[in-house]
Order: structure tokens, then sequence, then C-alpha cells
């Protein structure tokens, strides 16, 4: 029997046994999706040793043996860089990973004891885990798929405030004129899609999270083919739907609607089938400290672009024949990460205001009956609690090294428990410092609540 073939069965198999998990690690730009995976490995194969996972059950329960790295099923996706990224936050000085520019994954095979061993079974079980990274640009994608181009051009041109308009200001002056009507001219077009991925790739800088397509941000082996060279269209409500449909196919509207078309159906389309389709539990990673620290127009762009991206994934209970065949996420982890960042206080606080931030997905999860945690984290610790006394009173603080390679004593200020109002925007001291990983000790990366992530993502496997 061929390799593969052999590979598909025993994976079919250990599905079917419930002895395989397919974890999504997904999340926007800056999240810290390579940090999360990296320490998860890394807390997973020091288990059973001397990692603090007191919130994962197995663990706590000294059942957890430990995991190992094997041989991943999909030979044509990269492998998660692992070692580079231990390499890099045990370099002098330290250093957060490199950000995965693709897709890749990994797959740990765990070893634990049962909690109720019975002689057919045996003690000992093992879960093989396989994890999934992909680039949070390429994410933001998944809406493209419920809109035709002039909705999808609607929902570009609308609703933009004045940061990032600012930022898109030479392509807008650059098509102030255009005609959808005209007849295409293929280096003009060429040079306006650049134009608007330069837009993009300034508003990413900035500290914008609701960017499409994905693909203009890192377009990969698709850099300079034609189907990303296309931008929405202000002004269409001036147009009937049937005076668009009536334009000639060389009209500059039907070229960006047909390669608006192709890119959703050859791009983005093989994307969500081939890989989001597969995964039966996921963790979304969201940086709101990042985004209440940049202000309200980047913070209703974040609530934004998580909520367009939380109504495409496909949520709902597994039967075992639905985990053989067609597997269904049905165990959801929402967490705010680089919860070190704030005082410890203040992490009840960031889970509230994560909440408050995806109120109406988690409706619809919670109605849908999908299980969902809400959770703050720091996969990787980049700082150290300490208090300042000063005049009699005591005021809790972080001592870590911002990423200038400064020593930095400081209380960011308190994180709102519900969605910050003008009042808020027009006081608020809340001082988010960008901090470097702490240096490397032996034993297991230090982190925050990784062990009740786990817990909540694979710990009913466990058992």
């Amino acid at each position: 029997m061929p390799q593969d073939l052999t590979r598909d069965l025993q994976d079919l198999i250990e599905r079917g046994r419930d002895r395989q998990l397919r974890l999504a690690v997904t999340g926007l730009s800056r999240a810290g999706k390579t940090a999360f995976l990296t320490s998860l490995v890394d807390q997973l194969r020091h288990a059973g040793l001397e990692a603090r996972l007191d919130l994962l059950g197995a663990a706590r329960e000294q059942r957890l043996l430990g995991a190992q790295r094997v041989a991943q099923q999909d030979l044509g996706v990269p492998r998660f860089p692992y070692d580079q990224a231990m390499q890099a936050l045990g370099s002098d000085p330290p250093s957060w990973p490199t950000p995965t520019r693709g897709i890749s994954e990994l797959r740990l095979k765990i070893r634990y004891r049962r909690a109720h061993a019975n002689w057919w079974r045996g003690n000992t079980a093992e879960l093989t885990l396989d994890l999934f990274d992909y680039p949070g640009e390429w994410l933001l994608d998944l809406p493209l798929l419920d809109h035709d181009f002039a909705s999808w051009s609607r929902t570009q041109c609308e609703g933009n405030g004045p940061a990032r308009r600012a930022l898109f200001a030479d392509w807008h002056a650059a098509i102030a004129e255009l005609d959808p009507a005209s007849e295409v001219d293929e280096a003009r077009l060429a040079e306006l899609a650049e134009h608007y991925a330069e837009g993009l790739r300034a508003a990413r800088e900035a500290g914008f999270s609701d960017l499409q397509p994905g693909r203009f941000l890192l377009p990969g082996d698709l850099a300079g083919a034609p189907v990303l060279q296309f931008f929405p269209l202000p002004g269409l409500d001036d147009w009937s739907a049937e005076a668009l449909a009536a334009l000639p196919d060389t009209s500059l509207y039907a070229t960006l609607a047909r390669r608006f078309a192709y890119y959703q159906q050859r791009i983005v389309r093989p994307f969500y089938r081939d890989h989001f389709r597969r995964f039966d539990r996921q963790i979304v990673l969201v940086d709101v400290l990042g985004a209440l620290n940049a202000g309200p127009e980047r913070f209703e762009d974040l609530s934004r672009a998580l909520s367009r991206l939380m109504q495409s994934f496909d949520y709902g209970q597994r039967s075992l024949l639905s985990r053989l065949f067609t597997p269904r996420i049905d165990r959801l982890a929402i967490a705010a990460t680089k919860a070190d960042h704030v005082t410890p206080e203040q992490h009840v606080r960031l889970v509230a205001l994560l909440e408050a931030l995806l109120v109406e997905p988690l409706k619809d999860l919670r109605f849908a009956n999908v299980p969902v945690k809400a959770l703050s984290l720091a996969s990787v610790r980049a700082t150290e609690v300490r208090e300042v006394t000063q005049h009699g009173r005591t005021t809790p603080a972080l001592l870590g090294t911002d990423l200038n390679g400064e020593s930095v004593l400081t209380f960011p200020g308190e994180v709102p428990t519900r969605l910050p109002d003008a009042d808020f925007w027009a006081r608020q001291g809340f001082d988010f410092t960008a901090f470097r990983p702490l240096p490397r000790e032996p034993g297991p990366l230090p982190h925050i609540r990784m062990d009740a992530a786990l817990d909540w993502l694979i710990g009913d496997k466990l058992t």
C-alpha cells in the first residue's frame, strides 16, 4: 500500500477513535500567533517535568507525560519554525520570533495516563495534535466570499475615518475621475492597484486591522499577477445593477469585477475549502491593548474586522460522522494577548473589554450552542510585576525592557470594561509599552494562562 495512502488511512482511524485533533491558531496581524504556537509546543514538551500548567487538568493530576514533534501529514506545507522561534527568544538580547509569512503546520504526539484506566484500554494513551498557523492578513479575505464586486466596493469606500482616508490620499486622488464605463488601460490599472496596495501597507503599519484584499499585503508567488491588480470603485451607487451588467467586457468596471470574482473563486475559496473547513477547534488571538493604545478609529477598525472575520468561520457540534468527513469547529477560545503588558488586576477588565468587543459574534455562537471561552493570556512573558510606593500609597507596576533596550517601570493605566466612549478617549491615560521578551532561563517559557487555554482547547481529550 502506498505510504501516503497508509498515512491517510491511519489518520482516518485515529479521527474515528477521537485520537486526532486539528487546532487552528488564528488572529489578525500582530496578535502574537507565532509566540503563542511556540509557547504551546514548549509547554507541552516540558509537561511532566518543570512546566507550570496547573490549570490543565491532566498536568495538575500528573497524568501528562509529555509531547514530541512528529512528521506532519501534508508534506507540501512548510513546518512551523519552532526552532527558529526558540532561538530568537533565547538570543542576547531576546527578541520576538519573526511572524510567519505563509501557511505552516506542526504535528505533536501527546502522551498521557488515562484518568480511568481499565484492562481493555490500558493505562496510557496518545493524542495527535495538528497545529495550523495562517497569516492574519489572509484571514480577512474570508468575508469577501459574501460579496460581489459592487457590494465589496461599497464596504471599502464607506465608513472610513480621517486617519485611514489620509493613508489612501494618493489613491483617492488618482481614481477621482475614473469612469466605470471607460475602456480599460491595463498599464494604468496596474499602477492604480499598486497605489491601493501601498495604502493597505501604510494602514497596516499605522495599526489598522480591517484590510482587504489580504494577499495584497503578503502576495507571495502572486506578486505582479493580474489577479492582484484590482481595487474598489467608488460611486457605484449611482449606477443600477442592470446598467453595470450591460457594460462591455473591456470596460474598467467589467475588468475589475472579473478579477475580483477570479480572486474569490481561485484564491479565497480554495484557501477556505482546503484548510479552514478541516479544523476541529480554534483559538482567535486579539491584540486588544494595541488597538486601545492606538485610539478610537483603530479600535473601531479592529471591532469591524473581528465581526466580519467571525462570521466567516464554520461553527457547530460534531458527530462521529462529521468528525470523520465534514469537520466543523466545535470549541472556540478567544484570547486577548499580551496580558503581561498590563498589571494583574487589569486582566479581568481586559477579558470584559474583549467580550464587549465581540458581543454580537458571541451571542451568535452561544445561540448555536458552540462552547466558547474568552480569556486573557501572555504566551511568553515580557514583564515582571512590581509595586511602587509614593507618598504612602502603593501602586502596581510593570518592569520590563522596551524594544529600544531601555528599562521601563510603568503603570500603563486602567483598561475599560466596556467599549470606550468619547469621554474615555478624551481623558484616557492608557499608555501601552511594547516590551522585549524576558531573558530566557532554563526550563519552559514563562507565560500567563497558557495552561487555561490548553485546558479549554484539548483538556477534554486527555481523560
